[in-house]
């Protein structure tokens, strides 16, 4: 099924507005999330194609967030990209470990992360 629909999740604005004006420019729809409750709750409700998930956030992290998505019912079938700033190999593997289907760092390589967009649908 291709990507229409992504959600993105990080507390900060300036990544949200970044990442959401180059999907968007793309052909993406965004839909945003600024915490871990709120993108459990988005990706419940709004049913995304996809998530990126940042994973250092206030309340639920994005670990957190991805094990309790990938092991829902509901949302077990959305993939999850992790896109955060924790490059560490034992960061990696604990995201992976959640769920996530790769893990992308901080900068993101805008080309790489539409090429693995591109890879699902």
């Amino acid at each position: 099924m291709p990507v229409r629909k992504i959600l993105v999740v990080d507390d900060s604005p300036t990544e949200l507005q970044v990442l959401g004006d180059l999907l968007a420019k793309n052909g993406y729809q965004v839909i945003t999330a600024v915490s871990g409750e709120q993108a459990i709750e988005r990706a419940r409700g709004e049913r995304p194609d996809l998530i990126l998930m940042d994973v250092v956030m206030p309340g639920i992290n994005g670990y957190q967030a991805t094990r309790t998505l990938t092991r829902d019912e509901k949302t077990r079938d959305i993939p999850v990209i992790m896109c955060t700033s924790r490059d560490q190999p034992t960061d990696r593997i604990w995201g992976m470990r959640q769920g996530a289907l790769d893990y992308l760092t901080k900068p993101i390589d805008h080309g790489v992360l539409l090429h693995k967009i591109g890879e699902l649908g």
